[in-house]
């Protein structure tokens, strides 16, 4: 299985179902509003975490689309939404989020969306589950801050994480940077990869936690 991360909440997972057949999941593909470049993907399932800035414009093929909590199995993958809040700040309207569970060769995968709350519920814990991979958002502004995030972690306790929605060139909305979050959570630096290769039985799954950080 490979995983990229595409900016913003937007990462494409490839997995190989029998010798010649890929399966391509796109979570949150963004329009150019935000001030990035959108990527021209192909999928056979997308996933909306929410309608702010996401666009399916730009996905060829004819993919499943889901944009709701609740469960699904499409190609052998199983999918699982989870209805959180985005948006918990005084004085603003609070939204919705979709935390995904994707199960892809035998590896739970979160991504948590605009996640804004503080901390998951206890009813959310126990539907997340166990996961192996996090995909979180760290920047702040309508989802949860770089020191949220890190409590975030502890609740989840993933093998991998990987940070998004945080500040990188070009990106017009203002967010916290990755620095930010890195020093909250001990570490001074990390070598970004283009992608994250992983099976099932990657020792990186018998370690302590580990963060991986992707090239946009």
């Amino acid at each position: 299985m490979n995983i990229i991360w595409h900016g913003q909440s937007c990462f494409q997972i490839t997995t190989q179902k029998g010798k010649n057949h890929l399966i391509n999941i796109v979570i949150n593909p963004f329009d150019e509003s935000i001030g990035l470049k959108a990527p021209k993907l192909t999928a056979d399932i997308v996933l909306i975490t929410h309608s702010h800035y996401n666009n399916t414009k730009t996905i060829s093929g004819s993919p499943f689309i889901i944009d709701s909590p609740g469960e699904y199995e499409i190609k052998e993958i199983f999918i699982q939404g989870i209805y959180a809040h985005h948006n918990l700040l005084p004085n603003k309207e609070k939204k919705l989020t979709t935390i995904y569970i994707i199960e892809v060769e035998g590896i739970r995968i979160c991504h948590l969306g605009d996640f804004g709350q503080k901390e998951l519920t206890t009813e959310q814990i126990e539907q997340i589950g166990e996961i192996k991979i996090l995909m979180l958002p760290i920047g702040g502004v309508d989802t949860i801050s770089a020191q949220e995030a890190v409590e975030v972690i502890s609740q989840i306790e993933p093998k991998i994480i990987i940070p998004m929605y945080y500040q990188i060139p070009k990106l017009k909305i203002k967010l916290d940077g990755l620095d930010k979050f890195l020093k909250i959570a001990g570490i001074k630096t990390i070598e970004p990869q283009n992608k994250l290769s992983i099976k099932k039985e990657d020792a990186l799954f018998t370690e302590s936690s580990k963060i991986i950080i992707l090239k946009p």
